[in-house]
C-alpha cells in the first residue's frame, strides 16, 4: 500500500481501517509529505504490528526514530524511576 501527500488526524482512521481489511505487510511512504502527531503514532502502532514501513523520507524516519527512543510514558524528570 502506497501514502501520498499529507497524514494528520483526519486521515488516521482510515488508514488503520485500511490496514486492518486489507492486512498490509508493507506501506510505501516514498511520496509522504508531510505527517503530524496522530500519524507518526499510527504509523508506529502500524510498525508495532508488523507492518514494514519503507521509502520513509529522512525527516519522517527521524521522527519515528525519535519518538521510539523516547516513548510517552517515559519519566518527564529525566531522572531515575525510584523502585518500591
Amino acid at each position: 500500500m502506497r501514502l501520498a501527500g499529507r497524514l494528520s488526524a483526519a486521515q488516521v482512521p482510515e488508514l488503520l481501517g485500511a490496514c486492518a481489511e486489507v492486512l498490509p505487510t508493507e506501506l510505501d511512504l516514498t511520496d509522504l509529505v508531510s505527517v503530524d502527531v496522530a500519524g507518526i503514532e499510527a504509523l508506529q502502532r502500524l510498525r508495532n504490528q508488523g507492518v514494514k514501513l519503507t521509502g520513509a523520507p529522512g525527516y519522517l524516519q527521524l521522527k519515528l526514530d525519535s519518538q521510539v527512543d523516547n516513548p510517552p510514558s517515559a519519566p518527564a524528570t529525566g531522572g531515575p524511576v525510584k523502585g518500591t
